[in-house]
C-alpha cells in the first residue's frame, strides 16, 4: 500500500479530531506526558502551511508532525509527531520527520530547530538528522512555548524546579553548526 507523506492543506483539516485522538492515545498508552492540542489548533497548523501529513492511497489518515514558531522565527519546534497504529512499523514515522524537518528548513532557514521528547525513537531520528541533545536553557526562552508544556501529565516538575527541569529530553538542529543539509535517505557518502 502507497502512503503520500507531504505538505498538509485544507483538504486535510478533515483529519484533525482523528490526529488528536491518535496523539492522546498513545501518549497515555506509553504513560508519557504530552501537551494536549485541540483539533483546532490542528487546523491552525495546517491552514497555515505548517504541518505534514501522511495519507495512505485508500484515504486513511497514517500520521502528522506540525511546526511552530517561537522567539522572533529564531526557533522553530518539530512537534507532534504521531503515526496511526494502523501503519506502525514500516518506518513512516522518519518519513514524515525527515519531510517536517525539510519543510521547517525550507521556511526557516536560519532558525534553530529543536524537539522535547521522553522517546527514543524520536530521539534517534533526530540524531540522524544531526541534531544534538542540549540542556533546556539551549531552547527558546519564549515564555508561550512553556505555557504549552502546562497540558502535559509531568507539567508540576517543570513548575516547582526555576531551571525548566522535565522528563523530556531537549534536541537541538542548529545550522550554523552544519555545512550541509544532511539527508538521510541518501548513502551517507553523497552527504559529504
Amino acid at each position: 500500500m502507497q502512503i503520500n507523506v507531504l505538505v498538509a492543506d485544507a483538504s486535510h483539516v478533515k483529519y484533525a479530531d482523528e490526529i488528536c485522538e491518535e496523539i492522546f492515545v498513545s501518549a497515555r498508552e506509553r504513560g508519557t506526558g504530552i501537551a494536549r492540542r485541540t483539533p483546532e489548533y490542528v487546523a491552525e497548523k495546517i491552514l497555515a502551511g505548517k504541518a505534514v501529513i501522511a495519507v495512505s492511497e485508500d484515504g486513511r489518515f497514517a500520521g502528522f508532525s506540525y511546526i511552530e514558531t517561537w522567539g522572533d522565527k529564531q526557533y522553530v519546534a518539530n512537534s507532534g509527531l504521531i503515526v496511526a497504529h494502523a501503519f506502525r512499523g514500516i518506518g513512516l514515522a522518519m518519513r514524515i520527520k525527515t519531510r517536517i524537518f525539510q519543510l521547517s528548513r525550507e521556511k526557516y532557514p536560519e532558525a534553530k530547530i529543536f524537539s522535547i521528547t521522553t522517546g527514543a525513537a524520536v530521539m534517534k531520528m533526530n540524531y540522524e538528522l544531526g541534531f544534538r541533545p542540549v540542556t533546556f536553557a539551549s531552547l527558546t526562552d519564549d515564555p508561550e512555548f512553556w505555557k504549552g508544556c502546562q497540558g502535559c501529565r509531568n507539567y508540576q516538575i517543570l513548575e516547582s524546579n526555576e531551571y525548566r527541569m522535565c522528563l523530556c529530553t531537549g534536541l537541538l538542529y542548529d545550522p550554523d553548526e552544519h555545512l550541509t543539509i544532511i539527508d538521510p535517505t541518501r548513502p551517507e557518502s553523497e552527504n559529504n
